[in-house]
């Protein structure tokens, strides 16, 4: 046999290996992948996602692509809708209460606090504008929250005089009392909100929850938090987080459908904030379904939630997080040893974002560069000091994948 057909020959064996798996893939219930071995199971889960020919998506954490059973539902229900919208989406799919159940069971919540919304501004921004707050009360948030809710802050300063202090947190570190500290002692008698962020999108940088909402509820403040980046992503609970609301955005780490969002509010606090768009009942209604009059929206691209949910369950929340963070740390310790390259992302309290400098190269460019001759989508940060690259790979990656992010950085480095 000649070298050429030997070629072939191993070529045309991968190929079908690739197209036997890709069909015992596709005729595998959910129940049935975890028993996979560890490789196939990771190829399992890459096999559900569609992909780009030549395009290396390392951008998950702008938007997620969701995987086949949220596009192949969700395609059911567009389809169904559209033959009768006004029947089918509001008398048949529009049942909120199993959803509100399932994402209360996902979240550690309970249903009642539970409000299903389209993304984390509308979230967030529905607590941040609906809370009574007076001229001079003060909020504490920092300089590296997401720059929807800064704004947000901005304009109830200017319309309604409160008085924001901005801190400017020490990243990256480990250090839980060095993130918890600045909060603390930024503290006032006419404090009377924190704004949090769990996950902060420029740099993975994990910010404790838990012991900074369990300090402002001592002192009676309330604390509004970004889960953005943080849900279906890191391991936890929202009830053990102790915080009174919770801004997140679906269509990232639980990769459901675009525009798919929730609102967490503690029980107790549904009664202290206004809906952002007004509700039929009583503003001060301790429903949380108040804030869910929103109008005219998608109800199959909110009922598609249930198919993320079941894959995300399929994979597990700790297998997916200790995957998320092998991902981020192989990536990352290799491209440490190229000359003139930093971290600005800590190596504990953090998941599977990461944000790297690399010395005489802007951000923008070095992200462009990338595109343009390697084909690898990443993210240019430059916000509030803050300037570097930042990488998201998804359960979908293959760390071979990540080698080739790599060795494009070395040729980078190279000139």
């Amino acid at each position: 046999m000649t070298r050429r057909g030997f070629l072939s020959l191993g070529v045309g064996l991968f190929t079908a290996r690739l197209l036997g798996k890709e069909k015992t893939f596709q005729a595998l219930p959910l129940k049935d992948v975890q028993s996979l071995p560890e490789e196939d199971f990771w190829e399992w889960v890459r096999f559900q996602f569609p992909r780009h020919p030549t395009l290396l998506n390392l951008n998950n954490g702008g938007v997620s692509p969701h995987p086949k059973p949220v596009e192949e539902m969700l395609g059911r229900l567009e389809a169904a809708a559209n033959e009768a919208p006004a029947y089918v989406m509001w008398r048949v799919q529009d049942k909120k209460e199993p959803l509100r159940q399932r994402l209360a069971e996902l979240s550690g919540a309970d249903p009642e606090e539970i409000a299903l919304v389209r993304n984390t501004t509308e979230a967030l921004e529905t607590v941040i504008f609906g809370l009574d707050l007076r001229r001079g009360d003060e909020v504490i948030a920092a300089e590296s929250d997401y720059p929807s809710m800064m704004a947000a802050w901005q304009q109830r300063e200017a319309r309604d005089g409160i008085k924001v202090r901005w801190l400017r947190l020490p990243l990256p570190t480990d250090d839980e009392e060095a993130l918890i500290r600045p909060y603390l002692e930024a503290i006032t008698p006419r404090t009377r909100v924190l704004h949090l962020t769990h996950l902060i999108n420029w740099t993975g940088q994990v910010v404790p929850l838990a012991r900074l909402c369990a300090e402002a509820r001592r002192r009676g403040l309330f604390t509004i938090v970004d889960a953005a980046h943080s849900f279906a992503h890191l391991v936890y609970r929202f009830s053990e987080l102790g915080c009174d609301a919770i801004g997140v955005s679906l269509h990232k780490w639980l990769c459901a459908p675009f525009g798919t969002g929730l609102l967490y509010v503690r029980k107790e606090k549904i009664r202290e904030v206004w809906p952002l768009f007004a509700a039929p009942a009583d503003r001060k209604a301790d429903d949380i379904r108040k804030f869910e009059h929103l109008g005219t929206r998608s109800i199959p691209t909110e009922q598609a939630i249930h198919a993320a949910i079941d894959f995300h369950e399929a994979i597990g929340a700790q297998r997916k997080y200790e995957r998320l963070v092998s991902l981020r740390r192989y990536w990352l310790q290799k491209a440490l040893e190229i000359p003139g390259i930093r971290s600005l992302t800590p190596d504990k309290l953090a998941g599977g974002l990461s944000t790297i400098q690399m010395e005489g190269w802007e951000p923008t460019r070095l992200a462009d560069y990338l595109l343009e001759k390697h084909q690898i989508i990443t993210t240019a940060i430059d916000w509030k000091g803050i300037q570097g690259l930042r990488v998201t790979p998804h359960v979908y990656t293959r760390f071979s994948e990540l080698d080739r992010l790599v060795e494009a950085l070395w040729k980078a480095r190279r000139g």
